[in-house]
C-alpha cells in the first residue's frame, strides 16, 4: 500500500528519514566487516581448528602411527650400534 503524501514536507521528511535508514545501514554493514577481519584472521583459523583437533582426539589419532614409526626406527638404530 503507498502512502499518500499532502505536502512536500511531508516528501522531503520521508526522504530524510530514508536517507538515514540508508546510512545507519551502511555503518552497520561496515563494522559488520570489520568485526569479521577482526575474527578471520590465518592465526585465529588454524588456532580453531587446532584446539578443534586437539580436543577431539584428532591429532592424538594423527600423530600416534608417526611417533610409533619414529620410535621404531630410534630402537632399530641403537640396537645396530
Amino acid at each position: 500500500m503507498q502512502k499518500i503524501y499532502t505536502s512536500f514536507e511531508e516528501i522531503d521528511l520521508e526522504l530524510k528519514r530514508l536517507k538515514l535508514q540508508s546510512d545507519i545501514s551502511k555503518e552497520e554493514l561496515k563494522l559488520s566487516v570489520h568485526h569479521t577481519k577482526e575474527n578471520v584472521t590465518p592465526s585465529k583459523l588454524v588456532g580453531g581448528a587446532f584446539s578443534g583437533m586437539v580436543s577431539s582426539g584428532f591429532l592424538f589419532k594423527l600423530l600416534m602411527p608417526v611417533a610409533t614409526f619414529a620410535i621404531g626406527k630410534l630402537t632399530e638404530k641403537k640396537d645396530k650400534n
